[in-house]
Order: structure tokens, then sequence, then C-alpha cells
């Protein structure tokens, strides 16, 4: 009897546990995405930014240009919002110095709510910009104007030699009148020069620029559930983006305001 007893217990035992691995099995499971450090996400600015009319502090929004995909997955569709923070603001000066605008991506916002934040900085953005991308420093920074300074001395001293030969020939010495009036011009454009400031650094609105991720970013699939907007799963085979992958255009989606 004693022995039976143990049978059946262990029998029970085994039905136990074979129906707790049956249920894990069903059981779905609990994925992660995570979109890795240095990756690039395209953004479309929604307000412009310039060192002429922006101050440190200044907020800038924006939203991305394109899909991020993770192991077949959208994880940070197209829309998403985009916040980011200028943090310094340098002028242009008037003899030597170029315009600097440093712009500091703070956090990214889901359609669906969930909200990650870092600090990235800018890594890329398009020809509609007026300045250069310093990408060491994620900075933007105005271009420099040798060759319009040089026009506006040459200017000058052109329209001064017409005056000074003018002058000249009134007072019966062309020569003398052509080479002060030259002179005095290119001196007045000089000073005309040093008195204006070199260009601004502008990013326009609807540039696009690209942001780099300085960290990595986890979601779950239960983050990535955006309701009425889901993202469709993208067909082949896409491995975990890398940090210079590229990425895939998506559907758009109406566009609301931040």
């Amino acid at each position: 009897m004693a022995i039976g007893r143990w049978v059946m217990v262990l029998a029970f035992a085994g039905a136990v546990v074979s129906s707790a691995q049956e249920v894990g099995a069903d059981a779905p499971k609990s994925s992660q995405y995570t979109v890795l450090a240095g990756t690039k996400v395209p953004l479309s600015l929604i307000n412009t930014v310039s060192t002429k009319h922006s101050m440190a502090g200044d907020r800038v929004y924006l939203e991305t240009a394109f899909p991020i995909l993770v192991d077949n997955r959208i994880v940070i569709p197209v829309g998403s919002y985009v916040a980011a923070t200028v943090t310094e603001v340098k002028k242009a000066g008037r003899v030597k110095g170029r315009a600097e605008l440093y712009i500091r991506f703070d956090s990214l916002v889901l359609p669906n709510g969930v909200t990650r934040d870092f600090r990235a900085r800018m890594g890329g953005m398009d020809a509609a910009a007026a300045g250069q991308l310093d990408r060491t420093e994620g900075a933007v920074k105005g271009e420099g104007n040798k060759a319009g300074d040089a026009r506006t001395v040459a200017e000058g001293a052109g329209i001064g030699a017409s005056v000074g030969a003018i002058a000249g020939g009134a007072a019966g010495s062309a020569g003398m009148g052509l080479g002060i009036g030259a002179a005095a011009g290119a001196a007045a454009g000089l000073v005309g020069t040093l008195l204006t400031r070199g260009p601004d650094a502008v990013v326009p609105k609807g540039s696009t620029v690209e942001m780099v991720l300085d960290r990595p970013l986890s979601f779950t699939e239960t983050d990535l559930n955006f309701g009425n907007y889901q993202p469709p799963r993208q067909s082949g085979p896409v491995a975990s983006l890398p940090p210079d992958g590229k990425t895939a255009p998506g559907p758009a989606r109406p566009r609301i305001p931040f």
C-alpha cells in the first residue's frame, strides 16, 4: 500500500510539472527591443533656430522623419516627437569669429505617450541650414564672410576712385584725385566691414537633421502598443539597427501640433 501511494504521488507531481510547462509555453513572451547607442535618427524641425533670434535655454521641437526598426519591429514611428534645448549661442564677431549654435536633444515621445530621456547631439543636417555642422561638438557654425568683406572694401575703393577722379579733374589733377579717392573709399569700406558682424547660423523650420543617440533606448512590447496607430511589422530579415544603419520609410500619420 505504501509503495502504491508513493507511485500515485509521483505520478501526480509529474502531471503538475507537465501542465506548468505547457502553460509557460503558451504564455506570451515579454519581448524587449533596444535601439543601440550611436543610432542616427532623422528628424524634421518644427520651429526655426538661429543665432540671431534664439537664446540659451530656448526649446526646440522636432518630429521623427523616418521610422527606426529593431528585430523586424518599428519601435520609433514616423511622427514621434523630440524635444531639444538651445544650450549656447555665440554671435559672430565683427573682426573674427563665426556664429555658433549648440543644440542638445533631451527626450523622445512616442505616439502613445511613452517617453525616453537622453542627452543626444546633432550628427547631420541638410543643405537648407545656413552654416556648417561641427560633428565633433554637434554645433552649427555660421559661414565665414571673407569674400563679402573683400567685396565691400573693393566697392568702397571703386566708389572713392570715381569721386576722386571727378574732383581731381576739376582741380586739374585727375590722377592724384583718383589715387586719393580710391584710398579713402577703401578705408571707408574697411570701416564698414569692421562694424558689421558675420553671417548668422540658421537652421530653418522644415530642415532635416540627424540626432545621434548617446545611450541605448529599450522598449517592451507593451511600450509599443500604439492603439489605433499600429506601425506595421517590416517584412524580410532586418536585424537590430546598427549605429550607422539605414532606416526605411514608414506610413504617414496626421501631424499634431506639439
